[in-house]
């Protein structure tokens, strides 16, 4: 459901029919008409702050069994340690390297998984006096007063292995949605989520699409907070902790009007625009409209960039200035200046930032580029607000949606009558913490699993990849 989570390939993922019958790494949606099409093998992979127990797990799979007949070969060098995985394969590790991550109780605390050795007192010149593979891992003793010696598990010396990299971390999985997302929308129950074995949190948490409704939760902001709670904190901001407004103008912004939205995401005026957003429709009595707009802000970017390449490179790098000004007490604007449309890391994308009635004025293009700007922010309307991509649905109480808000954007139509939202924002960092901590549990990575019976303290192994 979240910016980055890793698909987790098992079947309590709530994964659609129309996706798991033919496999999960399938663009569910046509192209609009004219545009380019994508094949069924059609999946964002991103690179963006996934759960790194998740992320972890596919990275390390290639190189996690490490029990040979024969153990890996190892030997000092002048400045590493080599290791011989095989015959043409080999690791190298600078000696300081190793000694700064020793992991026993000495230099690392088992219960607070924080450093104790004091890296600023090793000598820079350190060299091992042996060295010995044993089945359990790499042996390593250091010269000292006292004779210090350190184990490294195999699977964790491959996985962290940098002199060659041997167990890059694949971007993460997301299936791209559009409009057709309506025949079957991942949906899981408030029983389920809400339940003490974690193991519906967990479904509902580790899905791939940036969004998921959440059915049957009771029509109250008591029982809608307790569920945003238990994904982590809530995030306070201008408009409270947890919010349960209707259309009065209660703070100065849109949503509290009964005004159409737009496609949007939330918070553009944030330098860390808030991670996920949960709202639940309480009530809607004497009027119409309100129906709430979904769409896959990668699934458009992913045509943008197809179609109209130089339109996407602009709103890959040109920043927008964006402000939050409704609040007499409040005046939002981002601290910097790096706030274009479509955030890249490692040349992937990673987030949407979205918001045009929050743009304010553009003081940063090129005289040449104004044109352009003009031209590719239009060419990303056209596609935001094409039937291919948007996905309405008339909400109702008892039904919550919870949004990644980095990825998706959503709006509304405008409505009347009297109509109640409640919700709350969560940040991405408290939702990777819960995700990868319910990955640990349902869907180990492979370090953890090797390692989790000799060096588990306080439920945590020392030597998981995340540390």
């Amino acid at each position: 459901m979240i910016r980055g989570s890793t698909v987790l390939r098992q079947s309590s993922r709530c994964l659609p029919r129309w996706a798991s019958s033919a496999g999960s790494s399938r663009n569910t949606s046509a192209a609009p008409a004219g545009k380019a099409r994508f094949s069924s093998g059609s999946v964002v992979r991103t690179a963006g702050p996934s759960s790194q127990a998740a992320d972890t797990a596919a990275a390390a799979a290639a190189g996690s069994s490490v029990v040979h007949a024969a153990l890996p070969t190892s030997r000092i060098d002048e400045k590493k340690v080599v290791l011989g995985w095989d015959e043409t394969t080999y690791s190298r590790y600078h000696h300081i390297w190793l000694r700064d991550h020793c992991r026993c109780p000495e230099c690392f605390h088992p219960i607070t998984k924080q450093r104790l050795v004091n890296t600023f007192e090793i000598p820079p010149d350190i060299q091992p006096t042996h060295v010995q593979s044993k089945p359990e891992g790499l042996e390593v003793h250091w010269p000292s007063t006292h004779p210090h010696v350190s184990l490294y598990p195999w699977s964790w010396l491959r996985y962290s292995s940098y002199d060659p990299p041997l167990s890059q971390s694949p971007p993460s999985e997301k299936i791209l949605w559009g409009s057709k997302i309506l025949q079957d929308p991942p949906t899981v129950t408030y029983a389920e989520a809400m339940a003490e074995d974690n193991k519906g949190l967990f479904k509902w948490l580790s899905n791939v699409f940036g969004f998921c409704f959440i059915a049957g939760v009771p029509a109250t902001p008591e029982a809608t907070e307790e569920l945003s709670r238990r994904i982590g904190f809530i995030r306070e901001t201008q408009y409270g902790t947890f919010w349960d407004f209707t259309s009065d103008l209660a703070k100065g912004d849109t949503a509290y009007t009964t005004l159409a939205l737009g496609a949007h995401t939330d918070t553009t005026y944030f330098t860390d625009p808030c991670g996920l957003q949960l709202f639940h429709l309480l009530e809607h009595t004497g009027g119409t409209g309100g129906a709430t707009l979904l769409v896959d802000g990668f699934y458009v970017a992913s045509i943008l960039k197809e179609l109209h390449p130089e339109a996407y490179e602009l709103l890959s790098t040109v920043p927008v200035p964006t402000h939050a000004a409704g609040e007499p007490e409040a005046l939002y604007t981002p601290s910097t200046r790096q706030t274009p449309v479509l955030k890249h890391e490692d040349g992937e994308l990673v987030q949407v930032r979205w918001n045009n009635d929050d743009r304010s004025v553009i003081r940063n293009l090129k005289p040449d580029q104004v044109e352009p700007w003009y031209d590719a922010i239009r060419l990303w309307y056209k596609l935001l607000s094409s039937p291919d991509s948007e996905y309405w649905v008339q909400l109702s109480p008892g039904t919550a949606v919870v949004v990644d808000n980095h990825r998706v954007l959503h709006g509304r139509s405008a409505f009347n009558g009297k109509r109640r939202m409640c919700g709350a924002y969560i940040g991405t960092d408290e939702y990777r913490s819960k995700l990868a901590v319910l990955s640990e549990r349902f869907a180990p990575d492979p370090v953890t699993q090797d390692t989790a019976a000799s060096a588990s303290v306080n439920g945590r192994s020392v030597w998981h990849p995340a540390l």
